[in-house]
């Protein structure tokens, strides 16, 4: 096979090659194709309906803690840079797991990992609400699992969704499936503060989660079929699975695909941001007491206005960013080669002025913080969907597991893993040097927020050099059977004939 990568036949031929190397100057056997896999368009969109609702409490999940966090500090007694710590467990238990969940999915039923994801970081959340605050490493712990299991569901879905619809079909569902990014996630924070204040015990905030996830978790297993990899785009040797290389030789293949290394770090950026927002609402809290319109507080329940606020402004934002985004890519891609990658570069290199902006303002005045702080939301929205699809067109369908995976663990190693903790303990470090108050408080957070304008710049540069590779990138993964990127160039015009390029989606009924 191009490109070094060893190849095993996965179907018995005449010669008896099956699970063996077919030789020097030798092929496999034409794989034996399964019955025609087919699914009504109805239940195409409803198993994209409830992988959207799943994909909205996964993110509720991961902000929940953000809409309570003040009340978390006063039962834990915990600091900013340990609060902090909570979404740096999380986040990298998600990364330590997305890899081998991953493998999983590209090797094994997609929806069997999904569920069982979905029980184990509802479980986890349920458990945590029952933790004394004597043992707040317990707390931590549950958080770690929570993210664990969220990792499955974070690697797998998109790849299902990507081998029901293809085309602007796919740009439509995946824009529709990532909207529930920041809608999932101002829920999060909206959701943890209002069951607060109705209940006076942040605790009830996660044991609410649980019961939507047991809806969520038996409309996965009734509505969401398991569609053959690469069923969408009708390749007939990929959706069988009629070659098969190992884990490595998938690394070795993205590692080389350009496209998808650099998006990767543009995605990193991003998720550094997002994760740092998780202390917005605190430090908002905090300019609020500098202005005068809250006291201090210094006993939970602590009623913090801004979580509400912040959350219904990162659902409007979120939702409005991503169809634009989305909408943005559709129309574009069809005229300017490389458009999708060039809309992330210019919405991001947008978003760092407007950070800036949100933060120095804030000791001026709050009406101006919170505009730029949406203006930044709204851009840094646009880019979710859009990334998604790069990532789904630049990657061979045999490989989405392994890069969904990959691009997760990355992002969120380098991006949301340390920037809570590295915000927080910026902060610390800084109030720890001045006189204890809540104006100089408030300056340590504003002041440690300052790296994220020049993280989001950078990947704003990451999206720029992707699109110098996009089109050849693009090109290989839709070439049969290999898409390596060592491959010989096929040309279009072959590939419209062969069928490799039509619009159509999975349109055939399931096993």
């Amino acid at each position: 096979m191009a490109g070094g990568m060893s190849v095993e036949c996965s179907e018995p031929g005449p010669g008896g090659l099956q699970g063996q190397s077919p030789g020097p100057g030798r092929q496999c056997p034409p794989p034996i194709m399964p019955t025609s896999w087919s699914l009504p368009p109805w239940r195409a969109y409803v198993a994209a309906a409830v992988l959207c609702y799943i994909n909205l409490l996964n993110y509720m999940n991961w902000f929940i803690i953000a809409g309570v966090l003040l009340d978390i500090q006063e039962v834990f007694q915990i600091s900013d840079n340990h609060a902090g710590l909570l979404q740096t467990v999380f986040v990298s238990c998600l990364l330590l797991s997305a890899p081998v969940f991953g493998y999983l999915g590209d090797r094994h039923s997609r929806k069997a990992t999904m569920s069982f994801g979905i029980l184990l970081w509802s479980g986890a959340g349920l458990s945590s609400s029952f933790i004394s605050p004597r043992y707040s490493w317990l707390f931590f712990l549950s958080r770690g699992i929570v993210g664990t299991g969220s990792a499955s569901y974070s690697t797998i879905a998109p790849t299902v969704l990507g081998d029901l619809f293809v085309r602007d079909q796919r740009t439509r569902v995946l824009a529709v499936f990532y909207i529930f990014i920041p809608v999932g996630s101002g829920l999060g924070y909206v959701l943890g503060s209002a069951v607060t204040m109705l209940t006076g015990n942040w605790r009830w905030a996660l044991r609410v989660m649980p019961c939507l996830e047991a809806v969520a978790l038996i409309l996965l297993i009734l509505l969401v079929p398991d569609p053959p990899r690469g069923a969408a785009e009708t390749q007939g040797e990929r959706a069988a699975g009629g070659f098969r290389s190992s884990w490595c030789e998938d690394v070795r293949y993205l590692g080389k695909n350009w496209s998808f290394v650099w998006s990767t770090l543009g995605v990193t950026a991003m998720a550094f941001v997002t994760g740092a927002l998780g202390f917005w609402p605190k430090f908002l809290l905090e300019a609020r007491v500098v202005h005068g319109l809250q006291p201090p507080c210094f006993q939970e329940p602590c009623s913090n206005p801004d979580s509400l606020i912040f959350g219904a402004l990162t659902i409007m934002t979120g939702v409005i960013g991503v169809i634009l985004g989305a909408e943005a890519a559709r129309r574009y891609k069809k005229v300017i080669p490389g458009a999708e990658p060039l809309i992330c570069a210019s919405s991001l290199l947008a978003t760092a002025p407007c950070l800036y902006l949100a933060l120095v303002l804030a000791p001026t005045t709050l009406l101006a913080s919170y505009v730029f702080l949406g203006l930044g939301e709204l851009l840094l929205s646009c880019n979710w969907a859009v990334v998604a699809d790069i990532l789904l067109s630049v990657v061979v369908p045999r490989c989405r597991g392994t890069a969904e995976a990959l691009q997760i663990t990355v992002g969120h190693i380098l991006g949301d893993a340390g920037s809570p903790y590295l915000t927080g303990l910026i902060s610390s470090v800084l109030r720890a040097r001045r006189p204890d108050s809540y104006l100089q408080r408030f300056l340590s957070l504003q002041q440690s927020f300052l790296c994220c304008a020049f993280v989001i710049a950078l990947g704003g540069g990451c999206f720029l050099l992707t699109a110098l590779y996009l089109e050849r990138d693009e090109t290989r993964a839709w070439q049969p059977v290999t898409g390596t990127p060592d491959s010989k160039d096929v040309d279009s015009n072959d590939l419209e004939r062969q069928g490799l390029l039509s619009g159509a989606g999975a349109s055939t009924e399931e096993p």
